[in-house]
């Protein structure tokens, strides 16, 4: 498990980001050098509603054979990934320690996470990265992060099967993260909240000066709005999916409804968010609320969250390919930007490069 890094200057070379989800999988390669991005290749292909359930793979030679098909399809040859996780196995959380060197701080992590790990110590893999050195009297700023070491097995050797090398394992919010703090400026007073709709789960991060200040994996996305709808209006599995993703006029129909309902429910989880950030860290207003993932499609979803806010921030679809080259890549990447926010933000991993 590694932690997000920015990419160095006069750097070159190509990664492959593959984000393996509960309904697609997406493939993006990236060429970086210097302050520029270039999209070489990318591909998604959809996974069947039970392939993978709760982060359980549940066909694994479907999921297997979709990866090496997407692998084909898109003409990408290079075999070394970086892929990422999310969901309840993995917990990232600020913490205080004494004050020490990066070395020392590496022998004394596994101890310290024991006091913040619901699981035993001897199931999961634990990375850090030292925030502050100077937090108080001899103490200093860590971020944790853990997660359970059988997933992340099951997780690399899902990806070798498919004939790949698993170069990092990372966390699918620090991905977003990563994408969105190469496309967009930040202010340094801003908390940016990043909010990754997925099928079963949405990814919350909210961030400060490139550090994460709250993360959290809510279990609940479009999956949920589909078969809330299907409830609502007996339609069948395709028909709520087609009716969920096409636009729509009516703020009274039941699928408008059924978005309002979710956005109701993130921006109850961004207020437990804030009221958790003005206890920690003093933090007054979450200033933005970036969408990204593939909830983000939905029609005019920006607007619902805005409508649903009780907090006064700024609402927009973030665009993950803003200041990235896309000429040559096939056909327009754009349209479905949002959905690989995951992919570019781990195709922009400077530490895969072999």
């Amino acid at each position: 498990m590694k932690l997000l890094e920015a990419i160095p200057r006069r750097s070159r070379g190509r990664i492959v980001g593959l984000d393996i989800g509960s309904s697609a999988i997406k493939l993006v390669e990236m060429e970086t050098h210097g302050d520029s991005m270039r999209l070489l290749k990318y591909g998604v292909v959809d996974l069947l509603p039970d392939a993978i359930v709760d982060g359980e793979v549940m066909d694994r030679q479907l999921v297997v054979e979709s990866i090496q098909n997407l692998f084909e399809s898109t003409g990408v040859k290079t075999r070394r990934v970086v892929t990422a996780m999310s969901g309840r196995g993995v917990i990232v959380k600020k913490i205080a320690m004494d004050r020490m060197t990066r070395e020392e701080a590496r022998e004394a992590i596994v101890w310290e996470a024991e006091k913040h790990v619901p699981y035993d110590i001897n199931d999961v893999s634990v990375d850090f990265e030292i925030l502050d050195t100077d937090l108080g009297p001899k103490q200093m700023q860590v971020l944790l992060v853990a997660a359970k070491r059988d997933a992340v097995s099951a997780h690399a050797e899902l990806v070798r099967e498919a004939g790949l090398e698993p170069a990092i394992v990372d966390v699918a919010a620090f991905a977003v993260q990563n994408a969105m703090e190469r496309n967009y400026e930040f202010a340094p007073e801003e908390f940016v909240a990043l909010l990754n709709i997925g099928a079963e789960s949405t990814n919350l991060n909210v961030v400060h000066g490139g550090v994460p200040s709250f993360t959290q994996d809510v279990p609940s996305g479009t999956g949920r709005m589909v078969e809330e709808l299907q409830k609502r209006t007996g339609l069948s599995r395709e028909e709520a999916v087609l009716q969920l993703a096409g636009p729509r006029d009516d703020e009274g129909s039941p699928a408008a409804a059924v978005v309002g309902a979710y956005a109701d429910e993130m921006t109850t989880a961004l207020d437990r968010a804030l009221a958790y950030l003005k206890t920690a860290e003093s933090v007054e207003k979450i200033h933005r609320l970036l969408l990204s993932g593939g909830g983000a499609r939905i029609p005019g979803i920006a607007e619902v969250f805005l409508r649903a806010r009780r907090s006064e921030y700024a609402v927009e679809v973030a665009d993950p390919l803003r200041r990235v080259e896309c000429d040559g890549a096939g056909d327009d990447p754009r349209p479905m930007a949002s959905m690989l926010a995951v992919g570019i933000g781990l195709a922009l991993r400077k530490d895969a490069r072999a």
